[in-house]
């Protein structure tokens, strides 16, 4: 069976490491999808789960929503305290896991995840906890990288590289199939709003895009970290045959755009 503790615990260091925020800022265009998709304006009460150093947060209490932002990882919660601070936004900060969110039964008038639930071991857990605390009639949204887009295709190489999951452990990238996503919210969301949007990448050059992973994203700082040379510039190499199959640059710069799945969900009424 596996160990949840070990995954979890395992999980808050790994996004512990990194420049994250430099992450976040290239992630902000899908923030702002969920925040438009799901309507989200002055007056509501809004929890952001999983929410890294804060961008759907941020972007919602930007329209003068009511706003809680939860993490697994403190130190994420830290730097999204910092950060919503430093902007003057009032913003309610909690150490949280998403699969048992520490709030009381439909308390929000919209839940969002913005490319983190998605990474949760227990899936359907995190659904029912994503509608529990969500009022009836009212929205969760998502935004999750699918398994054919370049994050996905860019997380299935990786993974080649380190240690193996545990066999029974869902595919993150599963949240980013329109099929898995209306089976898991069955019987909870009333209608189901799913499409395709992508996030862009833009990058001097194949050297630049692989150190930006390389030093921002938690996994992929931690994989890095594990690795001897030889094994780092073979995934150097694969890295930038990936990239060959999906720049749309030709001057030796990077340009991709990555497929992510919008997911604006409303609880049955």
């Amino acid at each position: 069976m596996t160990d949840l503790g070990e995954i979890k615990d395992g999980a808050r260091g790994m996004w512990s490491r990194g420049d994250y925020g430099r992450l976040a800022e290239r992630l902000e265009s899908a923030a702002r999808e969920v925040v438009d998709g799901c309507a989200i304006s002055a007056g509501q009460e809004v929890l952001d789960v999983a929410a890294g150093n804060g961008n759907a947060a941020v972007l919602a209490a930007r329209e003068g929503a009511a706003v809680v932002a939860s993490d697994l990882t403190p130190a994420m919660v830290e730097l999204g305290r910092a950060r919503t601070e430093s902007e003057g936004l009032e913003v309610e900060w909690a150490v949280a896991d998403a699969e048992e969110l520490p709030f009381e039964d439909e308390r929000f008038d919209c839940v969002t995840s913005v490319f983190g639930a998605m990474f949760a071991p227990r899936p359907d857990v995190v659904a029912r906890e994503l509608f529990r605390v969500v009022r009836p009639g009212n929205t969760v949204g998502m935004a999750n990288w699918t398994p054919n887009g370049f994050n996905g295709r860019f997380f299935e190489l990786a993974n080649g590289y380190a240690p193996p999951p545990p066999e029974d452990m869902p595919r993150p990238l599963d949240w980013g199939r329109e099929e898995i996503v209306r089976e898991r919210f069955a019987g909870l969301a009333g209608s189901i709003l799913v499409e395709s949007r992508f996030v862009h990448w833009s990058f001097a050059d194949a050297d630049a895009s692989f150190r930006f992973f390389g030093e921002t994203a938690g996994p992929s700082v931690t994989l890095m970290g594990m690795l001897d040379d030889e094994a780092r510039s073979r995934l150097r190499e694969e890295f930038a045959s990936l990239l060959d199959s999906w720049n749309k640059a030709t001057d030796g710069s990077v340009e991709i755009d990555a497929e992510y799945l919008l997911v604006v969900a409303r609880r049955r009424g």
